[in-house]
């Protein structure tokens, strides 16, 4: 499939080739109509607004694409913000747009808002207003300008959180002294797969069939290997534009999937960027016409298949069996096309300090402490990538290590070495909601404590002597 962005639907005019023949405009003619704006008293235009003259020969000629790049600060000091809130399923992105009376610089400078909750599954019919509250502004690399994007949380009119707005709990949570003083940063690695938008099958695969085995794909370069890279690049740009704190991106280990990193964020800083980074790349996949997604498992095989691969290099999320004999790989039984790990790197100042591997340890004995808890927090669908198979813990096993990809928890060699860093929860599924994990990272390892008993009994489980 062709890496090439595809162009957004555009409204178009044609002049139909039975037209009545139509003369050119002249310059004369143009400058009769269009004063030059750079002259004296003239009206106040755009440089970039150009003026199409008609063809004869039927040919298609485009005239919003002028329209959207237009630079409406050269004409008022309204702008537009673009409010944008979670849906009704946690998941989902919604926004709207409203015309500000000038330029702002913070959220308390923005409007309340409302919405019909019914229409998104987020309030009955008979009481359907829902209220946004603007919390963080990013500047917007669609329309540019003084235009801003707005994230939101939700409100009932009385002022109480809807069940879908993590958001206010986390900001309880980050506020509190004790964290607020361990000043914890966050970096999320953000995993997606595009789609081809008819058949919801990945980028580069062939339709109804499955691609070479793993190997070549992971951060590949060329039309054989990397499916999707200006989809990638554009939406890094958009997010460097728009402030988020986007620290890298690669291509994965199959094609079609990407990754994203957001980070060192600190506090509820985190969920806004990731949330903010994921309603960017959602519109830009909607211009180029790709689906994406971000189900950990977005890809069900049968399990029939039969597959013979020439090659000892199998992708790392299929059940196989290896004959050695041959030198072959025999791959009975395709359990999926791809598990994604939505991996968290957290620290709080104490594990960044001198001696912080022993607060590091003693987070981790935290953590194992309310293994369920985070589990049931961590993603829909968790269930069918905790397998503890390819670089996976299993989803009812709490474990951790050094440089160890297949535990719940894993620690650098450098963080080691140097007896202080951070550590990586690998648990959480790409479609986690950013806010309820930042937020329950920070309660476990900073507020919450276990009983003496518990925790010694912890430590001896998990050699964490603490």
């Amino acid at each position: 499939m062709a890496q090439v962005l595809s162009p957004s639907m555009q409204l178009q005019m044609r002049v139909t080739r039975t037209a009545a023949n139509v003369s050119p405009v002249g310059r004369s003619t143009r400058n009769s109509l269009f004063l030059s704006y750079k002259q004296k008293g003239s009206f106040k235009g755009c440089s970039k607004l150009r003026v199409f003259t008609v063809k004869s020969d039927g040919s298609t000629i485009n005239r919003v694409e002028t329209l959207l790049n237009l630079d409406t600060a050269v004409y008022t000091d309204k702008t537009i913000a673009e409010y944008i809130w979670i849906g009704g399923s946690g998941i989902d992105l919604r926004s709207k747009s409203r015309t500000i009376s000038r330029p702002v610089e913070h959220p308390s400078e923005l409007p309340k808002w409302n919405y019909d909750g019914s229409s998104t599954g987020q309030a009955p019919g008979e009481d359907s207003e829902v209220i946004l509250y603007p919390q963080a502004i990013f500047k917007d690399p669609f329309r540019g300008g003084n235009n801003i994007l707005v994230i939101c949380d939700t409100y009932t009119p009385a002022g109480e959180p809807i069940p879908t707005n993590k958001r206010h709990k986390a900001a309880e949570i980050f506020s509190n002294s004790k964290v607020v003083a361990e000043v914890p940063w966050f970096g999320i690695e953000q995993e997606y797969t595009l789609l081809q938008p008819n058949v919801k099958w990945p980028l580069g695969w062939p339709v109804g069939a499955y691609p070479g085995p793993q190997g070549p794909y992971y951060c590949g370069v060329g039309a054989d290997k990397s499916f999707g890279r200006d989809i990638s690049d554009a939406h890094y740009k958009a997010c460097l534009y728009a402030g988020i704190n986007i620290s890298g991106t690669n291509g994965e280990v199959m094609p079609g999937q990407w990754e994203f990193q957001v980070g060192p964020s600190v506090g509820i800083e985190a969920g806004d960027h990731v949330w903010c980074a994921r309603y960017l790349l959602e519109r830009i996949t909607e211009q180029a016409g790709v689906v994406l997604t971000l189900d950990p498992k977005p890809i069900e095989v049968c399990p029939f298949i039969l597959v013979v691969l020439t090659t000892s290099c199998v992708w790392r999320m299929i059940l196989c069996s290896v004959n050695r004999g041959t030198g072959m790989v025999q791959v009975v039984t395709l359990i999926t096309a791809m598990k994604y790990v939505l991996s968290f790197n957290s620290s709080t100042k104490s594990m960044r300090e001198d001696g912080g591997f022993e607060k590091i340890k003693k987070a981790i004995l935290n953590l194992s402490l309310r293994h369920k808890e985070h589990i049931s927090a961590y993603g829909e669908g968790n269930e069918r990538r905790l397998t503890g198979k390819h670089e996976t813990a299993d989803i009812n096993t709490f474990s951790w290590g050094v440089a160890n990809r297949g535990c719940s928890i894993r620690v650098g060699r450098e963080t080691e070495k140097q007896g202080k860093g951070y550590l990586e929860d690998r648990r959480p599924a790409s479609n986690m909601d950013p806010y309820v994990v930042t937020s329950l990272l920070a309660e476990t390892t900073i507020l919450w404590e276990p009983s003496l008993g518990a925790e010694a009994l912890a430590a001896q489980k998990f050699a964490l002597e603490v």
